[in-house]
């Protein structure tokens, strides 16, 4: 395989797991793997090493495969970029969307299924100990505009535990906003929810943009050509041609039902509550499809999430400060809370100004850290000893309180939380060496390979015998 084909994008799920079976990267467990806990267990403790196919999990025919893309070089790969233009291309294909392409005879809808019980027709984990149920994670919701007949594309969790019903989590977003327009008109809203999508689909569903952008066209974008959807046999929504399920259905205006507790993107679980509700009207999908699942709160879930913010957020900044070089949403904030940003400092008091824009730039977030240059913010060690030496809390520290936060955050109250700005970025005039940081001279060029040789015992005997 050459270099060149390494960076192509990978545009299709299968080839995508092709491409990870040759290359070490994914694993198979023995068939019959339980559906209730034991394939979320395994998928986790594979997490960013492997993913993971499941033959025949809880007995169903249909596989299940886990941990698509969980690490960052492996969505750079994906992408067809090094990890240091993901941003660059993720935001160039943001900002420059291409419509889609609607075909007809899409594999995703070869076979139909009406009038069935969602519980066993497809094989739905049940992730988390306390999870209500089992829930669809991996699921692309489309829904159109009722108004405008835009679409929106998001993840939304979605509980199974009835034969043709689905409680669904809808925050205060652009599907809100669609579902509140349906229930206006005295509607019910037609989506479609798709499981089984090629990674840079599943990426563009989370990018940040203005309603009515459709996130199918982003993914278009990163794949370098139009994006083949094709028309619901039930409604008017376009979906991803070579999907591998899709789910057609019904947002039922005014009904309300209860969802919940499910372990979130926080490590901690959402309560129950009172939620929107899709009735199923069909199910369609490929001949011997696959079953995607996204463990909740692991690195496939958190990055899918992370990297399109850290795009968006990063073009937020640089439009007001030109000398913003790089962002980070860290692991340790669970990629949403806690923000890096590298700063080329050219004036005293310019980081709190970042710090500000910072949290204007996302509601979620809740720190910001902000460092110079010579920091990684790629790298925790090296932002927490910019913290531990360059920061003064009386001096560097910026505090906002009853903020907007993020509902999911059990700290908050009912999502409203104080935010925290730390200045770690070193003074612009300092005597002779006081923040000169540490080097070895050379340390960067030393060629180990050539240096180094084997210690033979008897040789390494002779230097340490008395």
């Amino acid at each position: 395989m050459t270099k060149s084909d390494i960076l192509l994008p990978r545009t299709t799920l299968r080839g995508w797991l092709r491409r990870l079976h040759e290359t070490g990267r994914l694993a198979s467990t023995r068939p019959g793997v339980s559906l209730e806990h034991e394939l979320a267990a395994i998928a986790k403790r594979l997490d960013g090493k492997k993913a993971v196919i499941f033959p025949g999990p809880g007995g169903h025919a249909m596989p299940v495969v886990s941990g698509l893309v969980s690490s960052r070089a492996w969505i750079a790969e994906a992408m067809g970029a090094s990890p240091s233009q993901m941003l660059a291309r993720f935001l160039h294909a943001a900002e420059n969307p291409l419509p889609c392409r609607e075909v007809t005879g899409a594999v995703a809808q070869q076979v139909r299924h009406d009038d069935v019980d969602i519980r066993t027709l497809l094989p739905v984990p049940k992730h988390s100990e306390h999870d209500s149920a089992p829930y669809i994670t991996a699921g692309l919701v489309i829904a159109r505009n009722p108004v405008t007949g835009k679409q929106n594309v998001s993840i939304n969790r979605i509980q199974i535990d009835s034969p043709g019903r689905m409680a669904m989590l809808i925050l205060p977003r652009h599907l809100h906003a669609y579902v509140q327009m349906a229930e206006e008109r005295g509607e019910a809203l037609p989506v479609a929810v798709v499981i089984g999508v090629d990674p840079l689909t599943l990426l563009a569903s989370q990018a940040v943009v203005p309603v009515d952008h459709d996130e199918l066209e982003i993914a278009g974008a990163l794949h370098g050509a139009p994006l083949d959807v094709a028309k619901c046999l039930t409604s008017e929504v376009r979906v991803p041609a070579n999907a591998e399920i899709v789910i057609e259905g019904r947002i039922l205006k005014g009904v309300r039902e209860p969802e919940g507790p499910f372990g979130e993107f926080p490590k901690y679980y959402s309560p129950r509550d009172r939620r929107e509700v899709i009735e199923i009207d069909c199910v369609t999908h490929r001949r011997n499809p696959l079953y995607h699942t996204i463990v909740p709160a692991e690195m496939e879930h958190l990055l899918l999430g992370a990297i399109p913010r850290e795009a968006t957020i990063l073009a937020h900044l640089r439009r007001s400060f030109t000398d913003v070089l790089d962002v980070h949403l860290s692991t340790g904030g669970v990629c949403r809370y806690h923000l890096y940003v590298q700063i080329r400092k050219r004036n005293e008091g310019q980081a709190k100004n970042v710090i500000c824009a910072a949290f204007g730039a996302h509601y979620d977030i809740k720190h910001v850290v902000v460092v110079d240059d010579d920091v990684d913010v790629h790298d925790p060690v090296q932002v927490e000893w910019a913290v531990a030496t360059r920061f003064q809390a009386d001096r560097d520290l910026v505090r906002i309180d009853g903020a907007l936060g993020s509902i999911l955050d059990p700290s908050t109250s009912n999502g409203v939380s104080a935010k925290l700005g730390f200045d770690a970025t070193r003074p612009l005039s300092y005597e002779e060496h006081r923040f000169t940081r540490v080097r070895i001279p050379g340390e960067d060029a030393v060629d180990l390979d050539r240096v180094l040789l084997p210690l033979e015992p008897s040789a390494l005997q002779a230097m340490i015998d008395d």
